[in-house]
């Protein structure tokens, strides 16, 4: 955890970014000032489906929580978690008892409304977000969210982590179909198995198969480092900057040019995925990559409403 300092504050918002690879806090202060933050393991809506899940989940907001209270008590919380559909009472409540604190005073929402706010006002551009999985989004000047894409990994999700990992272990296990042992003279599967343990194919199963899909999508990190030197690599990697276009132009034909943002790890995994899409988009289109900043928009939104935002 990194935190930017350790002097007690007051009237304090927190907010909070939760990914299935990684969760980030901040703490701000009336008026926006950032007094403190740091980052725990990552986290899912999604998690609260089995009892497994959800005792991971409460012990990743308890880890969140001591840290948080070494800078103050913070009078209001917003956050946005990948996964969130609506249900959030438990998760308000285990916030609230850990900080000590009404669950009242907890707003929960979807991770993707956060990260647009972080990058423009309503009704001002289209922001496309590339973590564990993908979404693209739009809040219209009403305030109502509008998206593309962000189906889960198992239905699509392209462009995400995950699903660069998913594609580098499809392409290598059909190779290994084909030409058994060939692998070894792969890059991008020698990385890939390194990362995974072994180039037996019980590991490739056990990863893929029982690991969180947090864990999953790190291994993509192992894909873009290879990218120079394999061709699989970086195919894979402009196929993602595709799909993440794709998601960017159906909310343009949907509602018209803006400018897009692309925000969130896996799109910071290789310049190529940025090319793609920006050449992918219509002539004209304001592209940006911004860093991931979310959980200071949710602190700020928690410390006092942004103005011309509820």
């Amino acid at each position: 955890m990194q935190t930017t300092n350790t002097t007690t504050h007051e009237g304090l918002g927190l907010g909070i970014d939760a990914g299935g690879t990684q969760t980030r806090w901040a703490l701000a202060a009336p008026g926006g000032r950032i007094v403190a933050e740091g980052t725990v393991d990552g986290l899912s809506a999604l998690q609260m489906a089995s009892s497994e899940g959800r005792g991971a989940v409460r012990a990743t907001f308890a880890g969140m929580a001591q840290a948080v209270l070494e800078h103050g008590r913070p009078v209001a919380v917003r956050a946005g978690l990948t996964g969130f559909g609506g249900e959030g009472e438990q998760l308000a409540r285990w916030l609230a008892g850990f900080l000590g604190i009404e669950s009242g005073a907890i707003t929960l929402c979807n991770d993707i409304e956060i990260a647009y706010l972080a990058s423009f006002s309503p009704g001002e551009g289209y922001v496309v977000y590339a973590g564990t999985g993908s979404i693209g989004a739009f809040i219209d000047e009403g305030g109502v969210l509008h998206r593309a894409g962000g189906r889960g990994v198992v239905l699509d999700d392209g462009g995400g982590g995950f699903w660069i990992a998913r594609q580098a272990l499809r392409h290598i296990w059909r190779n290994e179909d084909e030409h058994p042992g060939a692998w070894e003279s792969s890059p991008m599967a020698q990385a890939v198995f390194q990362h995974i343990g072994g180039s037996d194919w019980s590991f490739s199963r056990q990863f893929i198969y029982h690991r969180e899909r947090g864990e999953i999508g790190k291994l993509a990190l192992a894909v873009a480092a290879s990218a120079e030197r394999d061709p699989a690599a970086a195919a894979i990697l402009r196929e993602a900057g595709s799909e993440l276009a794709r998601l960017a132009l159906a909310l343009i034909r949907r509602f018209g040019p803006r400018p897009v943002a692309l925000t969130g790890r896996a799109a910071e995994l290789h310049p190529v995925i940025v090319e793609t899409m920006r050449a992918a988009l219509p002539p004209g289109t304001p592209l940006s990559q911004t860093g991931q900043r979310a959980h200071y928009a949710a602190a700020r939104l928690a410390a006092g409403p942004l103005p011309g935002i509820d």
